[in-house]
């Protein structure tokens, strides 16, 4: 599983002009999930997001986890994290998970999300997407259970 994780002052989500999700100061995650992936690297991915430390504290230094400051929290579906163009330049999604299983431990990961954050919204599974967020900092980390970086 593989997830970049902005830190955001806002950002939302629309599907056909229509707002799907929206969320304040927090973390917008764009998560990808591959074909070998369990709920294992799921709660790996969660856990490993909701609990760094990328929010100022009153000094000033990023100490601060989502948890801490009860953040909001953008979740929103992307296969094209497992796009791999080492071989020409046309992306192969060989990698990504099928629909079936994707959708599974996407739903998985958001109620399991939501047992953490008071505020969890998402974009929509499959659907073509706008999103819009103003990162905050710019902050953004790169997360992947198989841990290649």
């Amino acid at each position: 599983m593989r997830a970049v994780i902005q830190r955001v002052l806002r950002a939302e989500v629309s599907v056909r002009n229509k707002i799907v999700g929206k969320i304040g100061n927090g973390i917008l995650v764009l998560l990808g999930i591959s074909r070998d992936d369990t709920k294992k690297e799921a709660v790996y991915i969660l856990e490993k997001m909701v609990n760094l430390r990328i929010f100022e504290d009153a000094e000033g230094k990023m100490n601060l986890s989502l948890l801490d400051i009860k953040g909001e929290l953008l979740i929103v579906s992307q296969f094209t994290l497992y796009g791999d163009v080492r071989k020409g330049r046309r992306p192969s999604f060989i990698e990504a998970a099928a629909p079936e299983k994707a959708n599974a431990l996407y739903e998985f990961f958001i109620a399991e999300t939501e047992k953490q954050v008071a505020k969890v919204e998402t974009g929509q599974f499959q659907a073509m997407m706008n999103v819009e967020s103003v990162n905050d900092g710019p902050v953004t980390i790169l997360l992947d259970s198989a841990k290649n970086f």
